[in-house]
C-alpha cells in the first residue's frame, strides 16, 4: 500500500466513478437525472463501516465537463470497498443508473 498524504489529507484505497447522463430518462431532464443520482448517492455517505471520504458532485453548467455526475469515496481497505458495492442499497440504484446512463468509468487506487 502506498502511504503517500493524499491532497484531502485521508488515506486508502480511493473509488472514482464517473457517469455521462442521457438527455432525458425516467421522465426527467439531464439536470434532473443529476440531481437525483446525487441525492440518492449522497444517502450511501455511512452505508458501511470504512468510508472515510464519500463525495458527490454534478457538474458545472458553462464549463467544459466531459461527465455529469462523479463519485469520489475512500475506503479504509478493499473488505470495505467490497462491502459497499455489495450492499443491498447499493446494489438497488443499479437498474436506475443503468436506465439513465450513456458511459461509465472507474478507477480504484491506494493513495
Amino acid at each position: 500500500m502506498n502511504t503517500k498524504t493524499s491532497n484531502t489529507g485521508v488515506n486508502g484505497l480511493r473509488h472514482i466513478v464517473m457517469w455521462t447522463l442521457k438527455d432525458e430518462a425516467e421522465g426527467l431532464s439531464r439536470h434532473e437525472l443529476m440531481l437525483k443520482a446525487r441525492d440518492i448517492l449522497l444517502q450511501f455517505s455511512n452505508l458501511v463501516p470504512g468510508i472515510l471520504l464519500f463525495e458527490v458532485g454534478i457538474k458545472t453548467e458553462g464549463q467544459d465537463c466531459t461527465c455529469d455526475l462523479i463519485l469520489n469515496s475512500v475506503f479504509e481497505n478493499d473488505e470495505a470497498l467490497k462491502a459497499y458495492q455489495n450492499h443491498p442499497d447499493h446494489q438497488a440504484i443499479k437498474p436506475f443508473m443503468k436506465s439513465v446512463v450513456v458511459q461509465r468509468s472507474c478507477m480504484d487506487f491506494w493513495i
